[in-house]
């Protein structure tokens, strides 16, 4: 299946450059590019691509407002962010807008087929860089709620299993999990399996809903108050 993109960057040289590395790569189909968020959104309308890989720093309408109009109105619309490095501040604010990738701008053409593979088919696009940078935010220190306030350990569950349970909600799988948390995935495996019977969850779906209604992580598209 060839995936449908729309690039926004608003550096006309970054987004022709991009556009014209995607259009060698195999199962990508450049739809259309934008220089701004506004662009970006009204392209989407347009064309209902299954991707948009979209620059933070942007005009008019920056990309995390950009991500968030898109997937409130076209949630069928995936977004993976480029950014020029990983210690962006727009990290976080970009992915509890709806992000489910995210890339620096140094990134392959592997790397960013990887990424769009992955958000389509429901998981985290995330770079390595990223990825430490996102774990390094869950394992130091405690654990914010997603509506402020004092962290807490629902049913029982060791700081370790609600690591593993954000993770899960932020799409991650066993394996980039384990990678992410340098243990094995068996011990993923059972880290879920306890917090699964802590809290009575069946799968990951509900393990996902349980998260965001314990305020542990936050659905796309919304954000924190």
């Amino acid at each position: 299946m060839t995936a449908r993109v729309v690039v926004a960057d608003d550096q006309s040289v970054v987004r022709e450059g991009i556009v014209m590395l995607l259009g060698l790569l195999p199962g990508i189909e450049v739809v259309g590019s934008a220089k701004d968020g506004e662009e970006a959104v009204a392209l989407v309308a347009e064309q209902a691509p299954d991707v948009v890989l979209m620059d933070l720093r942007m005009p008019r309408c920056d990309g995390v407002e950009a991500t968030r109009r898109i997937r409130k109105d076209f949630p069928a619309t995936q977004v993976v962010v480029l950014t020029t490095f990983a210690e962006d501040d727009s990290l976080f604010p970009a992915l509890r807008a709806g992000a489910r990738g995210y890339l620096t701008k140094d990134a392959g053409g592997d790397e960013i087929v990887r990424a769009i593979e992955a958000v389509l088919s429901g998981e985290a696009g995330l770079s390595p860089a990223v990825q430490r940078r996102l774990l390094e935010q869950v394992t130091t220190g405690p654990l914010p709620l997603a509506g402020g306030g004092e962290p807490e350990l629902p049913d029982g569950m060791t700081p370790r299993e609600v690591e593993v349970l954000v993770l899960i909600a932020d799409g991650m799988s066993n394996a980039e999990i384990a990678r992410g948390l340098h243990i094995s995935q068996a011990t993923v495996k059972s880290h879920i399996n306890n917090l699964f019977a802590k809290a009575g969850l069946r799968d990951r779906a509900q393990a996902v809903r349980y998260a965001y209604v314990r305020g542990l992580a936050q659905p796309p598209g919304t954000s924190f108050t």
